[in-house]
């Protein structure tokens, strides 16, 4: 048996998201700190390399029983669901993590908005001196949302056991995302983000009606 499951929904920044494109040709008096933007419409996008790093990230907190140094070394549960590059030892990844594109610009253009970005102006501040150093970093404004889509493969070897629980630790990474962050400087209010109207589908092949059902109520938990 070989089928594909799609996992769809939709992440919503709570707070401006920053995840960095380049500024190496930026002119002068222009943004340090741009954000990545989609080439073709110019407006903001979550790299799906992004969302799966940092999930994998916070699951490898929650469950790795020691500090892993590489992912690769993470243990048996997420490598199974991320996949290894480890010489010996390489395996796909069983999840597939699509980028993400800004969906309701309409919606914020009717609330206000004139641009998906705002500029935040911050200052560092050199101790010895109290000198300030000011600079201009570019978030996605809160309210964006961007629909998500991963795919999920099932093979022979799974068992619905298996399955369910690779299902458990998505939703614990969705949740866990929830209570931290994506991008950069979340420590100082970037980057939440909410997870919502997640749903379980079949596209490639065939899952039992029941196991599809079993999935879809953990990821809704």
């Amino acid at each position: 048996m070989f089928a594909k499951l799609e996992i769809s929904g939709i992440i919503e920044t709570v707070t401006g998201l920053h995840i960095g494109g380049s500024g190496a040709f930026s002119a002068i008096g222009a943004v340090d700190s741009p954000v990545i933007c989609d080439e073709r419409t110019r407006t903001p996008m979550i790299p799906g390399s992004s969302l799966k790093g940092k999930m994998r990230t916070l699951l490898a907190k929650r469950y790795n029983e020691k500090i892993a140094e590489k992912p690769d070394d993470d243990t048996e549960c997420l490598i199974r669901l991320f996949g290894s590059a480890k010489k010996g030892h390489v395996r796909t990844s069983k999840i597939l993590f699509s980028d993400m594109f800004l969906d309701n610009w309409e919606e914020l253009k009717h609330a206000g908005l004139t641009s998906p970005t705002e500029i935040k102006f911050e200052n560092s501040i050199k101790r010895t001196t109290a000198v300030a150093n000011p600079r201009q970093i570019e978030r996605v404004v809160r309210g964006a949302q961007f629909p998500m889509q991963l795919i999920y493969e099932v093979t022979d070897e799974d068992t619905e056991e298996q399955i369910l629980h690779d299902m458990k630790i998505l939703n614990d990474g969705f949740r866990l995302l929830e209570y931290d962050y994506l991008g950069g400087n979340g420590s100082r209010g970037y980057g939440r983000v909410k997870i919502s109207d997640i749903e379980v589908c079949v596209v490639v092949g065939e899952v039992s009606d029941d196991v599809v059902d079993q999935c879809q109520e953990i990821l809704n938990r």
